[in-house]
């Protein structure tokens, strides 16, 4: 039984991420730009760590790309926009944060 353990608690763990990102998402809508930077740099470190996880998926290249480009989207624009002051790119943050849950889903099975 201690064998199932490693997958079923494997799966739980990526679900749980997913779900995290849903959660902080639907939270910052309502408190603006005030901490953009801070917040790209806490969602880049985390996926920047679950990226580790990736080489132990069923379907690492699937995953991996979609955290990359979630990263990328979500991290990148709030970065810029922190760096720059120009909101411009950040409309391609939700599109990044729905990444960042599929990536996350990607890894569970």
């Amino acid at each position: 039984m201690a064998g199932a353990a490693g997958p079923l608690f494997r799966r739980l763990g990526a679900l749980s991420g997913a779900a995290a990102v849903g959660a902080a998402a639907y939270g910052a809508h309502g408190k603006g730009g005030a901490r953009l930077f801070e917040t790209a740099n806490k969602y880049h470190m985390v996926h920047s760590l679950a990226l580790l996880a990736v080489p132990h998926c069923r379907y690492p290249a699937l995953a991996g790309s979609i955290l990359v480009a979630g990263m990328t989207l979500f991290s990148g624009t709030f970065y810029y926009h922190a760096i720059t002051g120009d909101p411009v790119l950040t409309k391609a943050a939700p599109y990044g944060g729905s990444l960042l849950i599929l990536g996350w889903i990607a890894l569970a099975p």
